[in-house]
């Protein structure tokens, strides 16, 4: 038997996420992964390296609690978002019974999770203008024990309407989890959702260090719930999924300092993503503009291979939706730094 007929059937199968450092290229500007253009300075103790960190470091949970006006049991350190997202499949979902229901176009790593771990997808694709469908998101939650609405959308930038929320909340009470995946949530952070974790037991917030907070490399994210979620996923949790040197960094930046950074970056990059909005709607190569509200806008061209290879032929390194359903023709594109952006609308202004 070959080391391929070994693995699970599922994995066989699977098409793996393809991450931006997995896609890969060639360039000196990297606007294809939705990082920050720049990184900040932090310190590192390292008398406890030979020690195991703490399960739930005590300074990094009541940093984020503050920040997010949560208590201290409502928050869960994970590896990145990502991790959350199988762990709340894992620990809600049964393999070969249940399912997730996502709502496509959207990010790729749910269903992937999913998959890994021989659970169903449900898909009830967004509306013609790409927002959820409440209705049709009730009418399917048979067999559903998790949804994942991600606001703003990846890719497509869409964010979520409150009061509909609400009354999808009530119609999955006792049936699913409504999870909201807000990764981008720091550049609109007037639309988050956390309010609402106090007022339904069903719905969970996830969030990241990634993006606003110009911290990829450190692979840090947060679930956000009420206590009896929690504590479900604590059972489920490997013993030590934030990293010392990862408490440590992320302490810091969840400081009054650190805070102060972040949100002058997010006035930074959404004034660049504004300035970037108005000249990609003035290119005749662009055909159409979707929402944008985190920190990349998703632009469908008249011709996308042609435009994606213009950029690359300048040494910029996008992100080609071209192939997923839907976007046909779409390229997105990550508010890099100031250089960065005139290099992108310069190489696009040439079609």
């Amino acid at each position: 038997m070959s080391i391929e007929k070994l693995a699970r059937q599922t994995v066989q199968e699977l098409v793996p996420y393809e991450s931006a450092r997995r896609i890969g290229g060639k360039g000196e500007v990297w606007i294809n992964a939705n990082e920050a253009p720049d990184c900040s300075e932090y310190q590192l103790n390292c008398d406890r390296m030979n020690r195991y960190p703490e399960f739930q470091p005590p300074e990094v949970i009541n940093a984020y609690a503050s920040y997010t006006g949560l208590n201290t049991d409502q928050v869960l350190a994970t590896r990145g978002a990502d991790e959350s997202i199988e762990l709340l499949i894992r620990t809600f979902c049964e393999p070969g019974k249940d399912s997730i229901l996502i709502c496509p176009p959207t990010y790729g790593m749910y269903s992937v999770s999913a998959n890994t771990c021989g659970v169903d997808i449900k898909t009830v694709p967004l509306q013609a203008n790409f927002d959820v469908d409440y209705q049709a998101v009730a009418d399917n939650l048979d067999s559903v024990k998790v949804v994942f609405l991600c606001a703003p959308n990846n890719p497509t930038g869409n964010m979520l309407d409150t009061k509909q929320l609400k009354q999808l909340l009530e119609s999955a009470k006792d049936r699913a989890l409504i999870v909201v995946d807000e990764a981008y949530i720091e550049f609109c952070i007037d639309q988050s959702q956390v309010e609402l974790i106090e007022h339904y037991e069903n719905l969970v917030v996830t969030r990241t260090l990634s993006k606003a907070f110009a911290l990829a490399s450190i692979r840090c994210g947060f679930t956000l719930a009420q206590p009896s979620v929690i504590e479900m996923m604590k059972k489920v949790i490997p013993p030590y999924p934030v990293p010392g040197p990862v408490a440590q960094i992320a302490s810091q930046a969840l400081s009054t300092g650190g805070l102060h950074i972040m949100e002058q970056r997010v006035t930074t990059l959404n004034a660049l993503r504004r300035e970037a909005l108005a000249q990609l709607d003035s290119l005749e190569c662009v055909t159409e503009l979707f929402p944008a509200t985190g920190n990349f806008i998703l632009a469908r061209f008249v011709d996308s291979k042609l435009a994606f290879a213009t950029l690359a032929k300048a040494g910029i390194i996008a992100r080609d939706f071209a192939n997923k359903p839907r976007l046909e023709n779409c390229i997105r594109i990550t508010i890099g730094n100031k250089a960065e952006m005139r290099a992108t609308i310069k190489a696009l202004a040439a079609l």
